[in-house]
């Protein structure tokens, strides 16, 4: 725990026991502890929603929606997806010639 042994913990309940005293020393405790435990849940909702924002498979089609955008000039319709899927599928489907078959004299 924070890398907090057992005799530094020791030391730290003996100065708040000092400090605070005997008859608050248990509500000061019990503050604290409900004071880390919201802690703790606003981290953990926080952790949440980045997870649940940045979900892999929605990041992806952001990224190829911006992609097609920028190489199509189009929006992020229905048709633009199948146009730019076919126009992808054709570039793939040209293959250069290889050099070795078109000799010129």
């Amino acid at each position: 725990m924070f890398g907090i042994g057992l005799p530094e913990l020791i030391i730290i309940a003996i100065i708040a026991l000092l400090v605070v005293g005997p008859k608050k020393l248990p509500e000061l405790a019990k503050s604290l502890g409900k004071g880390l435990t919201e802690f703790k849940k606003a981290a953990d909702d926080v952790t949440e929603n980045i997870k649940d924002t940045l979900k892999p498979d929605d990041v992806k089609k952001e990224v190829d929606d911006f992609k097609n955008s920028l190489l199509f000039g189009k929006k992020d319709d229905q048709e633009d997806h199948t146009q730019a899927s076919s126009i992808k599928d054709e570039a793939n489907a040209q293959t250069p010639k290889d050099s070795a078959n078109t000799t010129h004299s």
